[in-house]
């Protein structure tokens, strides 16, 4: 299994690459998450081993027993929704957070975040799609959410996220990547060089090559590196 996963981890990396190259970007500028969820410790540690240092879960619960086994220099990212009553677990385990939705969440986070000496990375989720089974911030509620962050005092705010419908398709995600580009563009229209948003999170196994082909910065890759869940 560990080369396997070392071999699908180089074959995702070499992809990354080329639609990087398409889009006449640096690839560098583009991080790979793995996204970890429902696959082992054991499993998990062979793509660390493999060079993997970002790993992605959308549990908390989850990504806090891993984060106790798995050895090795590892950034952890929350990718799933983040219900307010595991802020403070989510805070003490996660480098990254992508799922703010609400100023409610974020006066949490920022006080839990100050009490623990932390300072965690945080991207704002943006609901595009209006599909009632997933979460996210309404385009209208942007604005105070951002304002709610740059009031923050142990939160830092790198930039949007967004989880498109699945299609059979892939090219079928592209506007809502693009979608989400212009609204970084558009919110950075107001902000100072030194305070500009920089990261968009999307694209997953099926579709992250639109997503880099659109700007994405972090791609968020399961299936295609672990294979199929259970």
């Amino acid at each position: 299994m560990s080369e396997q996963i070392r071999e699908r981890l180089a074959r995702v990396r070499e992809r990354i690459a080329r639609a990087a190259e398409r889009a006449g970007r640096n690839v560098e500028d583009v991080t790979l998450i793995a996204v970890s969820k429902t696959f082992d410790s054991a499993t998990v540690q062979q793509a660390v081993d493999a060079g993997m240092r970002d790993l992605g879960e959308n549990r908390v619960q989850e990504g806090i027993a891993k984060a106790t086994q798995i050895s090795g220099d590892v950034r952890w990212h929350l990718i799933g929704h983040l219900q307010s009553n595991k802020a403070r677990q989510a805070v003490e385990t996660f480098g990254v957070i992508h799922t703010i939705d609400s100023k409610e969440l974020v006066d949490r986070l920022d006080r839990i975040a100050g009490e623990s000496g932390r300072t965690p990375k945080v991207l704002i989720q943006v609901d595009l799609a209006h599909e009632p089974t997933k979460s996210g911030a309404d385009e209208g509620e942007l604005g105070s959410i951002v304002e709610s962050l740059d009031h923050a005092q142990h939160l830092e705010l790198q930039g949007l996220m967004v989880l498109p419908p699945f299609f059979d398709s892939p090219e079928q995600t592209r506007p809502y990547f693009r979608r989400l580009r212009e609204t970084l563009e558009r919110l950075n229209g107001n902000r100072t060089r030194e305070r500009r948003l920089t990261e968009l999170s999307m694209g997953m196994s099926h579709d992250f090559e639109l997503a880099i082909e659109e700007g994405a910065t972090m791609v968020r890759v399961g299936t295609a590196i672990f294979g199929i869940r259970e």
